[in-house]
């Protein structure tokens, strides 16, 4: 049976931690304040570029009345920010197979829409998916349900899958009452056992087998 799959980018399909603590830390550098380290950056990732500028601020004691000002030069530099990110292992043939089966794919990330469509480009998975939805593309972004709900509602009729990474993608399958299955190996911050999930990975060869088991029951 044919499913509806959308899935979350950093730290589901792709690790660009390392691009944004690159980013990060020629900013701080450029204000004279304390770099972070990539664990940080991690940490920083999963609520969009707004919330990631602000835990950069804090940790280099940058005040709140600068923010806008380096979110610009933050996002600026987000918008092709490609040469330091990582595809996951086996990611690139799990949605061979699972677009060869004939399943409606689909992106729902808080990450802006211009950085997103840059990495699938780079990439070359853009051609994968039917929609994408970035956090800049509705009002609301998650865990509010709407954006994933809107990128169901972009694809063809099926049973809905969501796959991610964090407790933000966990929350937002929950309000949204659709099956989440949760890659283990991304930017979590808690253990897996304090996730709802209805399943969970390490490897991307197990992803097809696990939506095929979901959506059969």
């Amino acid at each position: 049976m044919s499913s509806r799959i959308v899935f979350d980018l950093d730290g589901t399909l792709i690790d660009s931690a390392p691009d944004l603590h690159a980013i990060a830390n020629a900013l701080l550098a450029e204000e004279g304040a304390t770099p972070i380290s990539l664990d940080h950056a991690r940490e920083f990732i999963g609520n969009g570029a707004s919330v990631f500028v602000q835990k950069m601020r804090a940790a280099g004691s940058i005040p709140d009345s600068e923010h806008a000002r380096v979110l610009a030069a933050f996002t600026e530099r987000y918008s092709d920010a490609v040469t330091l990110t990582q595809l996951y292992p086996g990611v690139r043939d799990a949605l061979d197979r699972l677009h060869r089966e004939g399943h409606g794919l689909g992106i729902c990330t808080n990450k802006p829409i211009r950085p997103c469509r840059a990495v699938l480009r780079h990439f070359g998975l853009d051609h994968y998916f039917t929609v994408v939805v970035g956090g800049d593309s509705l009002p609301v972004y998650k865990p509010d349900p709407a954006p994933l709900n809107a990128a169901f509602e972009a694809l063809p009729e099926g049973p809905e899958v969501y796959v991610g990474d964090s407790e933000v993608d966990a929350e937002t399958a929950h309000h949204a009452k659709v099956p989440f299955l949760l890659f283990s190996e991304g930017y979590r911050k808690c253990p897996v056992e304090r996730l709802a999930h209805s399943a969970a990975f390490r490897a991307f060869a197990e992803l097809p087998g696990l939506v095929e088991r979901i959506c059969s029951e």
